[in-house]
Order: structure tokens, then sequence, then C-alpha cells
């Protein structure tokens, strides 16, 4: 840990030594990257996948996990199953040696329309992930932007962030979903994240609750006003600065949070 954090403090002083020589923290600090390790691991054909009514791929049928696996692994970790047609996290599941993790879709997603519903245990967390990266030793979270799946009702980061931005189907730690229209626990909520070049869109239950543009001057405010600042989280910043790197692509995962969460009817319309 303390290592880690030397090190962390070390990237900091260079990345701002620089920036200061420059007059000015930009968004071209985001050239001056961490270096970080993308692991190489399986992919999946969406073409091999069937399509529903409105020509939107389906990742999740409710009964098999094909395409599906760990981040970072190779395999589901066991404490993702299917439920009753969903695909479900437990915190408890009735196996040997049980095993958690994120799970994600091997699939790497550019412009496109997910399209899920959710529900979550009483006071419970869990997130939906796009546009993430495969890095050697660090969690999804590092890359990717986060759209909240929570219990606004009981669990704490309901109150904590700024202004509700912790709550459900915001931008995790950087903007509230408006209006905050979730279901109680138990229901299920029907969401979609719809990513089209530089522009990412938030809806929950029908509605438009978020929207913002990725890689651009606005999205570097917002990085260095939460969590992932560059003085407080410095590799998470850079990825983040420009998500989704080079291929402005990635893939979509789950959140293992340590509650009980269950997701279905996941599709995925690609856009042009």
């Amino acid at each position: 840990m303390i290592r880690r954090i030397i090190q962390s403090t070390l990237l900091a002083a260079i990345v701002c030594s620089t920036a200061c020589a420059q007059g000015k923290k930009s968004f071209e600090t985001v050239k001056t990257q961490p270096n970080v390790e993308e692991l190489k691991l399986s992919r999946v054909d969406i073409k091999s996948l069937k399509k529903n009514k409105s020509g939107a791929y389906i990742i999740f049928d409710g009964s098999s996990l094909n395409g599906w696996r760990g981040y970072g692994k190779e395999h589901v970790p066991s404490k993702w199953s299917i439920d009753n047609g969903a695909l479900k996290f437990s915190r408890n599941p009735n196996v040997d040696k049980p095993e958690g993790g994120d799970i994600i879709f091997a699939h790497d997603f550019k412009n496109f329309e997910l399209e899920f519903e959710w529900r979550i245990s009483e006071a419970g967390n869990s997130g939906v992930f796009f546009l993430a990266k495969e890095i050697k030793g660090q969690p999804i979270y590092i890359s990717s932007p986060e759209y909240q799946i929570l219990d606004n009702e009981k669990h704490p980061d309901a109150k904590m962030g700024v202004d509700g931005n912790r709550k459900s189907a915001s931008l995790y730690d950087m903007i509230p979903a408006k209006p905050q229209n979730a279901k109680p626990v138990g229901e299920w909520n029907k969401s979609k994240i719809v990513v089209k070049g530089n522009t990412v869109q938030h809806f929950q239950n029908g509605v438009k609750v978020v929207e913002y543009s990725i890689r651009t001057k606005e999205w570097t405010e917002l990085l260095q006003a939460s969590k992932f600042s560059e003085e407080k989280w410095p590799m998470a910043f850079h990825l983040l600065n420009n998500v989704g790197g080079a291929t402005k692509s990635g893939l979509i995962g789950f959140q293992d949070h340590g509650d009980d969460v269950w997701y279905r009817n996941i599709t995925v319309k690609v856009l042009k």
C-alpha cells in the first residue's frame, strides 16, 4: 500500500510539474499517459448473436452467459449466475469457494445504445460500466464512466457526493440524474445508455436524466472536481480523460459492489 501511495505521489508530482511548466493544467495533459498495460483477453464476434425486433443485439437472453466473463478473467465468477431469467450477483451464493468480481460482455463497443432492466436489494449498490479497458492490476472503474445503480433510500452513497450525483442513473460522482425517478427496492427499473461520438446520455424509466460530452475540456473539468481528479488519482484521471483510448471503444460491464443485484433484457444496438 505504501509503495502504491509513493508511486502515485511521484506520478502526480511529475504531471503537475509538466502542467505548471506549461503555465496551466489543461486537457492536453492527457498526452502524458501513466505506464499502464492493457490485457489482451478473449473477444466475442457480435455478429454471431441474435437481434430483437428493433435491430439490437441480445447480449443476455436470460438463459445463457455466452459472451460474458469476469473483468480480467477468462471465466464467469461464481457469484454471478442466472436467476429466473436475470443475471444476478449474489452476496452469498450457495457454492463452494465463491468468487466475486465485476463481469463484462467481451466485445468492444464504440457508438451504441445499451438497454437493460435492473433491480437492487435493500441498501444495495452496483453500477454499469461502458467504454472500459482491461488494465492489468487495476479495477474496471479506473477507465470507465459509471451509470450508478443504487437503493436511493437506504444506501449511504445517496447522501454523499454533490447534489445527489451518487444516486441511481447518475454519472457517478460527477453529474446527478434529474429528475430522480428510480422505483422502490424490489421493483424493476428500465435504463438506457446512449454513446454517440463524444455525447453520452443516461435514461431511467423512459426519461433522459443525464447528458454530457466526453473527451472535452468540460469533461476534464468534471473529472477534476470528482474523486478521479489528477491530484487524487492520476492514473484514473488520465485514462478517463481519454475514455475509450485510441479506439474510442470499450467493454460493457456490471459491478460487484458486494450487494445482491439483478439485470435482465440486456441489449445493444450498434450505431454508426
